[in-house]
């Protein structure tokens, strides 16, 4: 028998953008790339987001798509004395509030807003790079470790609206967590 939770969310942030930014030395700084925070995405099973830097990339079909938690952001902010942060800094293509990530790798599930519902899998977490510690704030690169956000693959098709969502999650999720550093035990592998 299959579980299913679901948690009420927010989509914050849609972010588009048709190349990367963070390339390079850091020193050398971003590259001028145009990103739309858009108020609604079209997701494509198995490609990812149109009009995105990932979209349909072979090599990155299991993270086409980047969710991303903003209590994380929120709280990196305030371990290091810094910010409020730009939540379209970290460059991750879906930025909720509310959802607790981690316990969803390895497993589908759906996001459901503006009356559509698309699947996902959660492939892995997402890495930060060092460009953190450049765009963000010194230290941000490490503290971003562990809650950088989760790559998922698209298995359906449609359209992600920004405002009120839900989380429909096979897996229990505490939402108080959402911006925990989480590493991966034993008992959380799927």
């Amino acid at each position: 028998m299959t579980h299913e939770f679901r948690y009420d969310v927010e989509i914050l942030h849609l972010l588009v953008s048709p190349a990367h930014a963070y390339f390079g030395r850091a020193q050398d700084g971003a590259a001028d790339v145009p990103t739309v925070d858009a108020a609604s995405v079209d997701v494509v099973a198995g490609k990812g987001i149109v009009g995105d830097r990932f979209f349909g990339k072979a090599a990155h079909m299991d993270g086409a798509m980047t969710l991303f938690a903003v209590e994380s952001l929120e709280a990196i902010a305030a371990e290091l004395g810094a910010g409020p942060f730009d939540p379209l800094l970290p460059r991750r293509n879906v930025v909720l509030r509310g959802a607790e990530l981690v316990p969803l790798i390895g497993h589908d599930f759906v996001l459901e807003s503006g009356g559509t519902a698309v699947a996902v899998h959660g492939g892995r977490q997402a890495h930060p790079c060092a460009w953190m510690d450049r765009v963000l704030a010194p230290g941000a690169h490490k503290a971003m470790r562990g809650r950088g956000g989760l790559r998922c693959r698209p298995l359906g098709s449609g359209t992600l609206h920004r405002g009120p969502a839900v989380l429909v999650s096979p897996v229990p999720l505490d939402p108080g967590r959402a911006d925990h550093p989480s590493v991966l035990r034993p008992s959380r592998l799927p």
